[in-house]
This record gives structure tokens, sequence and C-alpha cells, in this order.
């Protein structure tokens, strides 16, 4: 059975991705799961220059989900190209590296420092991210930013390029058209949505940054509307992230048109969730006799 998609010039052996900042830089998996199975990963976000992020408490725990205010937390470029990626480098999955810069110089210079590994697959940009007080969703909200901004960064680099899109605006579908008209080889969405929570008794903020990102199985009636929305008015791919917690929401999501998903929060509660999941897919297409183009938005409207 042949799960390959291609996303841009990336080609996938399967459509099952673990989204940024819930999958480490894959070696934290390989004691549960083997990373050679799945499409590829996102690897945490990375700017050009360490970070230390957010003050804690940086996670709570929700309803159906979780909010975190890690706050793009890395070790910066020099020591991940130094000591990250020689210890990734012969995974034959994908690698996809996740950028954060607080301005769009820095997104272009990051761009250029990481374009000269080439065992680097693929970038994501990350325009979205709720937790952090420069850059994110400043840059994620605006359509004309994010379509200069996507075209400084393709203009810099031979690798695809793939556009991590807000929830946290009024039409998600301009966004999307911005990156496309930028020339994004891909949009990945839904990134976090904001939210918070509070001691009741203390009658204080619980996150050490008040705000953070909401992810895990509440958000994923929204993600699945919002890549369903997209998928319909785009011409380049749709990756779909936002709740995935079963081989069915990933059905879901290839169903309203994405071509591939990133599964996030729930790498937390069953670390092996993205091998599982390649897997079922398999099965279940072998079963009913159906390829992956045929099941790839085959919604009925």
């Amino acid at each position: 059975m042949d799960l390959s998609v291609n996303i841009g010039k990336l080609r996938l052996q399967n459509p099952i991705l673990t989204a940024s900042g819930t999958f480490g830089y894959g070696i934290e998996f390989e004691d549960f799961m083997n990373p050679d199975k799945i499409g590829g990963f996102c690897t945490k976000g990375v700017s050009i220059e360490p970070r230390a992020g957010n003050p804690s408490p940086r996670i709570v725990e929700t309803a159906s989900g979780m909010l975190n205010s890690i706050g793009l937390e890395n070790c910066g470029s020099k020591y991940f190209l130094d000591e990250i990626m020689p210890k990734i480098s012969a995974l034959k999955c994908a690698i996809i590296v996740n950028l954060y810069a607080s301005s769009e110089e820095d997104f272009v210079r990051l761009t250029g420092i990481l374009s000269k590994n080439s065992r680097i697959d693929a970038f994501e940009m990350n325009l979205s991210c709720p937790n952090v007080k420069s850059g994110g969703s400043a840059f994620g909200s605006n359509p004309e930013i994010i379509q200069r901004l996507t075209n400084a960064v393709k203009a810099n680099t031979d690798k695809p390029v793939i556009v991590k899109l807000s929830p946290n605006v009024t039409d998600i579908t301009q966004t999307a058209l911005a990156a496309e008209a930028g020339g994004a080889d891909a949009v990945s969405l839904i990134n976090t949505l904001i939210g918070t929570a509070i001691n009741r008794e203390k009658r204080t903020f619980i996150l050490g940054n008040k705000i953070g990102g909401l992810s895990g199985p509440a958000i994923k009636p929204v993600a699945l509307r919002m890549v369903w929305q997209t998928a319909k008015v785009l011409k380049i791919p749709v990756i779909g992230i936002g709740g995935i917690s079963s081989f069915e929401d990933v059905l879901d999501f290839l169903i309203v048109g994405a071509k591939a998903v990133e599964i996030g929060a729930y790498n937390f509660v069953n670390p092996s969730i993205a091998e599982e999941c390649a897997g079922k897919l398999e099965e279940y297409l072998e079963k009913r006799k159906e390829n992956l183009n045929q099941l790839i938005g085959s919604i009925k409207e």
C-alpha cells in the first residue's frame, strides 16, 4: 500500500507527522516508537539565539486538553546544528524544522543559517504562537505581513516552506490565502487557541504568563472546521492539526481535505500514537480496497 504524499517538493512516506513542541527533537521518543515508521516530525521551535521561555508555571491541565505557556524555550540555532542534528540525521523520516523569530529580518536570517544543513527537509514557519510577547500571533493575524514574510523566507531557501497558521483570527482562509500568495508550499493549521486558567481560592492566574495555548481533544471540532474551510480555497496542501487523539481523528482530517496531519498534545498521553496511526491507516485502506488519494478530500457536501 502506497501511503506517500507530496508536500511541495517534500515527499513523505505516509501522511502522519508530529507537531512542533510535542515531540522534542525526535530522539526523546525513540524508546517509545520508531520515528522511521511515520512521515516525519516537526522539531521544537528553533530561534537564532537560545530562549529561556516564559516564567513558570507553564503547563496546566484543562477539560479534555491542556494549556501551555512554554514561550518557545529552545537551545538556539548553533546548538541545534552542532549538537542535535548529528543525533537525528540518520533517521529516514522527514525532519521539518519549526522556525521562530521576533522580527521579519530574523526569520530570513534564521532560514539562511539552517538551510546550509542538507539533512533538514523542510521548514515550518511559526507565525502563530499565542504565548510570546513579540512576533507570534502578531505576525499570524496580518495577511499582508504573512505574504511578505513568506515571500522573503522562500527567497532565502530552496527547501519547502510550510506556514503554520493561527486560529485566533476572524477568517483563517484569508491568512491561508496570504501564505499561498507569498509562495508557501503548504500551510499547517491550527496552532493553539488562546486561553487561561485561574486559581479561584487564591484569585490568581495559574500560568506565569497568564495566558497560554489550548491544545488537546477539546479543540478538534474547531480545527476540523478550519481545515475543511481552508482546503476548499487553497491550491497548495493543507496539513491538519488540532486535537488528534486517535486513528479515527486522523481519518476525519484527511476526509475534509488535509493532505497530512500533525499529532500534538496526545504524544504526551500515548508516545507511540503516531506510529500506531500510520499502521492503522494502512490497514484501513487495505480493508476498504481504497487508496490514499480516494480518502483525502472525500467529504460529501
